[in-house]
């Protein structure tokens, strides 16, 4: 029903992913930028729907969030993942990333500690310095399968990390950036076990929510035990999945009217606390039943070009470790046995192949890269093939 081969001439529109300086000098015009979480599809129909009606308005002032916007939020969740939100726990902001610094502000003072588990979203790292605190990390524990590499949560060291009387937040991601692990209830009960048992107050960053591959399932955090509930910060946002960030709209949800008040007075001090009227719309229309088949496609759509990358590293490039990906569109390689740093194969590609990737080292770990698959299927056949010719370069 939906099209995701249309191709979309993003160059020159203003675009971070297509548009923005790269770390090397590169023949841009030329680069297929398969790096930032940003995908190269139109936004849904109705999505587009609801912008135009709304912009047809003609004024754009400040924005009262109606009680609609909750509704839709919380309808939708309650239907298509099963937790149930109430309308008092949520903080609407203007993402998740400022979202999270805000909770870091929030609930752990300068000088304390907050856990999170790498490779993990380079935001994280950056959040949690500029408030002060520092980092606290539980490695993920690499795990070899028969499809592929894949991660685990390493619970004693874990428990050791909350254990310390400086931690006072984990900061966890689900499902994971970059890993593309979708931690499963068990996994997710065990985590807020463990943090219970030592006062360290969970938030979780649930942004890549709704891009799960087949055979797998989303569980929210505060879904996957009455006592987790009672023990997190939640954030959410149509952008990613929807490809509607450059809108600016997000929600911080916590049941625990303490936190949620030191929380709002973290947003406003960090004057995050407006939204836009075009993202609230969105948002919206997002969140209707319309959504379902879009995801649902969306996902197939993805899934595709990740076999497709499968395939074509199996047979070309037996040296790099494909990482299994559960959720999220972006491919997590390990290209370590090249010996070269991660920040270094990234700019050879991107001069010599004119192909962006991210480097691992933005993610806390070396010798990675990360390959965006949320584009049509034949920029993604494209930009994979340099990418092969690339590394077998370096590998020569």
């Amino acid at each position: 029903m939906y099209d995701f081969e249309k191709a979309v001439d993003r160059r020159h529109s203003g675009c971070v992913k297509w548009d923005a300086q790269p770390p090397v000098e590169a023949d841009m015009d030329n680069v297929i930028p398969m790096w930032v979480a940003d995908m190269d599809f139109e936004a849904a129909p109705f999505i587009q729907e609801a912008i135009l009606k709304r912009v047809q308005h003609g004024i754009f002032g400040y924005t009262c969030v109606p009680e609609s916007f909750y509704k839709a939020t919380t309808d939708w969740f309650r239907r298509r993942h099963g937790v149930t939100y109430e309308r008092d726990w949520f903080i609407y902001t203007t993402g998740v990333v400022p979202a999270i610094s805000a909770a870091v502000k929030a609930l752990a003072k300068p000088g304390e500690k907050v856990i999170l588990q790498s490779p993990v979203y380079n935001c994280f790292f950056s959040s949690i310095r500029n408030n002060g605190c520092t980092i606290l990390d539980n490695p993920l524990k690499e795990i070899d399968t028969k499809d592929g590499l894949t991660y685990e949560i390493d619970f004693e060291d874990f428990e050791r990390k909350c254990s310390d009387p400086a931690a006072k937040v984990f900061l966890l991601c689900n499902p994971h950036n970059p890993a593309g692990r979708v931690w499963t209830r068990e996994e997710l009960c065990r985590i807020g076990e463990i943090a219970r048992k030592h006062g360290v107050i969970v938030v979780s960053d649930e942004i890549h929510c709704e891009l799960v591959m087949p055979g797998y399932h989303y569980t929210p955090y505060a879904a996957a035990s009455e006592d987790n509930l009672h023990n997190c910060v939640v954030f959410c946002s149509p952008s990613k999945s929807f490809n509607i960030a450059g809108l600016q709209i997000a929600n911080i949800i916590t049941e625990n009217a303490q936190w949620r008040e030191k929380i709002d007075k973290a947003v406003n001090i960090n004057e995050i606390c407006d939204v836009n009227p075009i993202g609230v719309a969105a948002l919206h229309a997002a969140y209707s039943e319309k959504g379902d088949l879009w995801l649902d496609e969306l996902n197939a759509h993805v899934h595709k070009n990740y076999l497709m990358l499968r395939e074509l590293f199996s047979k070309e490039l037996p040296f790099a470790r494909v990482t299994k990906l559960e959720g999220t569109y972006l491919a997590w390689i390990d290209c370590r046995s090249l010996g070269i740093k991660s920040e270094e194969i990234e700019n050879s590609l991107l001069q010599n192949e004119k192909v962006w990737i991210n480097a691992g080292t933005m993610y806390g770990t070396e010798g990675f890269i990360r390959i965006n698959l949320a584009t049509t299927s034949a920029l993604c056949k494209e930009g994979l093939g340099r990418i092969v010719a690339g590394l077998k370069r370096l590998k020569a």
